[in-house]
This record gives structure tokens, C-alpha cells and sequence, in this order.
């Protein structure tokens, strides 16, 4: 555990979640965006809203150990995309409201919603 996620990931080139889903869109992946790493997941809820195959990151099937080991391997042969991958993830991040300030005011907004006047 640490509360620094900015140090943790200076020592990275990807944010790298292999979830079998069920946590939301999870903070992990929308730290490392945020430091501009690129983001290597599985193609479960809340990481595909995050993550575009290609885009910000590469997408794998999850429980797909082989798909994984490989997606990475194609990373650490191609630093550049890698650097492209990232400056992407942190472009989602601050263009397309994943901060968390944006994702805490949608669920306010959603509760709001569903609770009425």
C-alpha cells in the first residue's frame, strides 16, 4: 500500500490492472492515467469505460494469463507507443472527466436523480 501514487508510478512505464472485474472503474488505472502511463486491462466493466483497445492502452480478456504476458511483451518492445499510449491515458483523464472531482459530481448527480426533489 502507499499514498503516494504519483512516486509509485514514476518508477513506471504502464499501469498494468489485470481485473477479473466487480470494483467499478477502478482507481488504480485512473491514477496512472493521471501520471501519463500507459494502461494495459482486462475487458471487464469500468476498465473497457476507461481504457480504448489501442487508445489509451491495450485490452486483454481477463483470466488470459497468455494474452497478458504477450500484450506486455508488445509494450516493452515499442517504447514509443508506449510514451503515445500514456499521453493519451492522461488526455482521457483531463478531457474527458475521469478525474475524480468529475466522477464523484456524476454519482452526487446520479443519487440526486434517483432519490427526486
Amino acid at each position: 500500500p502507499t499514498r503516494d501514487a504519483v512516486a509509485a508510478f514514476a518508477g513506471a512505464h504502464v499501469g498494468c490492472l489485470p481485473s477479473r472485474g466487480g470494483e467499478g472503474l477502478p482507481r488504480t488505472l485512473l491514477e496512472a492515467a493521471a501520471c501519463g502511463r500507459a494502461l494495459l486491462t482486462t475487458d471487464v466493466p469500468g476498465c473497457r469505460a476507461l481504457v480504448r483497445d489501442g487508445i489509451e492502452g491495450l485490452v486483454v480478456p481477463p483470466g488470459d494469463a497468455p494474452a497478458l504476458a504477450a500484450a506486455l511483451v508488445r509494450l516493452a518492445g515499442d517504447p514509443d507507443r508506449v510514451a503515445a499510449l500514456g499521453a493519451a491515458a492522461r488526455r482521457r483523464i483531463v478531457e474527458d472527466g475521469f478525474s475524480e472531482h468529475a466522477v464523484a459530481q456524476a454519482v452526487c448527480g446520479l443519487y440526486r436523480e434517483l432519490l427526486g426533489p
